[in-house]
């Protein structure tokens, strides 16, 4: 038993150093198996295949994909800059927002569109780019644990599929007070405060790297950024100067009006205590906006995050081939050997954070959560303030620059005497919340649930 939970961490390595699709390996690896070790008719290996999951990742994308090919989440992108004009402080903010709005509609990495725009904003109103970057990347981190996005679809659904009861607007709430509180320590660290009106006026010295570990924020440069933010506060050439946006058209409207509805329709259904099946709404929303133009209707097909449809699956197809030979009562015999669940919950969270550093968040949540089941299963800790801690400490960690939004923000970064640092401040970002988020989400989260 133990040889196929080795596989399986096997080709997880496998796949990242030869940089291979890890569901598709992982599918094959399902049905051998399966097939061949656990005994398993084809038809029950089959169906461990997650169809309820990715009925929700192919309906979410394709509506949202209609919104991006239609340019409806353009014209919001500049109506939300526009409003803000020259008061260089409410940047950071509005791109934290901007980014989360995007990465809640489907795809986390979505959100990744912003970084160009925004590093580039940072450079001419005189922002430091490594608090504009975490700005997007907690963002990104907040928007993706939305019930209609990839990362709280996999978390939520693969908890509701082993029976704990996890509501989604519980786990976007969660996620989203960590990201705002990690966005809140960011602009402090990095030179957000000296944008404030009151402070422009004031220099501020470079900060040393050597000055705090804090110093996750220092560095050569912080301080240079905090002086040009005055000068640069009134320069208005980067798009975002306060001129009126494009009016929306009509299919614009009625998209609006669509993403509206999607939302409404699951927090209604969701506090009426029923299930809201946001697939199944998205795919009868998207069919709204397809007949309205289905040009952009036909375009958004190629909009479907296929290659996540396929990771997701062919992962939690393994998962569910390993639960039917045993291995969730082998980790279940493991953690109870442990003898302390809070321990156990904290290795399994540090282990989450310190492989998605270097891996797939998705693949993590979808190979982690099922592993975690046994720990649950043994009732001394809460189910859900575990999966959550789980997935906000995959998530959160991804501003490390060896993953793929990491980096992005290096690669984006205009001034490229710049990008060393950044390199070096995102990487000692991303690892210090490899530990600090296990050690805060589980005090926070899980050691008071076990208590009750």
């Amino acid at each position: 038993m133990t040889g196929q939970i080795a596989a399986f961490v096997g080709i997880f390595a496998v796949a990242t150093l030869r940089k291979a699709h890890i569901g598709v390996l992982m599918f094959a690896a399902a049905c051998g198996v399966g097939i061949g070790v656990a005994h398993l008719p084809l038809d029950e290996v089959i169906a461990e295949f997650p169809v309820k999951i990715l009925v929700l990742l192919v309906g979410v994308t394709y509506f949202f994909g209609i919104a991006q090919v239609n340019g409806t989440i353009d014209r919001i992108i500049e109506a939300a800059l526009a409003s803000v004009g020259g008061k260089t402080e409410l940047l950071p903010p509005v791109f934290f927002l901007l980014t989360a709005g995007i990465s809640a509609m489907g795809s986390p990495l979505g959100g990744l569109v912003m970084a160009p725009i925004g590093m580039a904003v940072a450079d001419k109103r005189g922002i430091d780019p490594m608090l504009m970057g975490l700005a997007m990347g907690t963002g990104l981190s907040a928007g993706a644990f939305a019930p209609t996005s990839l990362f709280g679809i996999v978390t939520y659904g693969t908890a509701h599929a082993a029976g704990i009861e996890l509501s989604p607007l519980l786990l976007f709430a969660v996620a989203g007070l960590v990201n705002v509180a990690l966005f809140g320590c960011a602009y402090c660290i990095f030179g957000g405060l000296a944008l404030l009106p009151r402070q422009r006026s004031t220099v501020v010295e470079p900060m040393s790297e050597s000055d705090t570990l804090v110093s996750v924020g220092g560095g050569p440069g912080a301080g240079a950024f905090a002086r040009g933010a005055s000068a640069a506060a009134t320069d208005r050439d980067d798009g975002s100067d306060g001129s009126a946006a494009q009016r929306f058209s009509r299919v614009q409207l009625i998209t609006v009006w669509c993403m509206v509805g999607l939302l409404v329709a699951v927090i209604a259904l969701s506090l009426a205590d029923r299930d809201p099946d946001i697939g199944v709404l998205a795919f009868a929303f998207g069919a709204v906006l397809t007949l309205v133009d289905p040009v952009s209707g036909n375009k958004a097909v190629t909009k479907v995050d296929w290659p996540t449809v396929l990771l997701v699956g062919g992962i939690i197809t393994y998962a569910g081939v390993l639960d039917e030979m045993g291995a969730v009562d082998l980790l279940g015999d493991f953690a109870g050997k442990v003898g302390i669940p809070l321990l156990a919950a904290l290795v399994i969270c540090l282990i989450g954070g310190l492989v998605s550093a270097f891996a797939s968040t998705t693949g993590m949540l979808a190979a982690l959560v099922p592993l975690a089941l046994p720990l649950v299963a043994s009732g001394d800790v809460p189910g859900w303030a575990l999966i959550c801690a789980l997935g906000i400490c995959a998530s959160i960690v991804d501003v490390s620059p060896f993953s793929t939004v990491g980096a992005t923000y290096v690669a984006t970064t205009v001034d490229e005497g710049q990008r060393p640092r950044m390199t070096r401040l995102l990487t000692r970002w991303g690892m210090s919340m490899v530990v600090l988020g296990p050690i805060v989400l589980v005090g926070v989260l899980v050691a008071p649930g076990m208590a009750l």
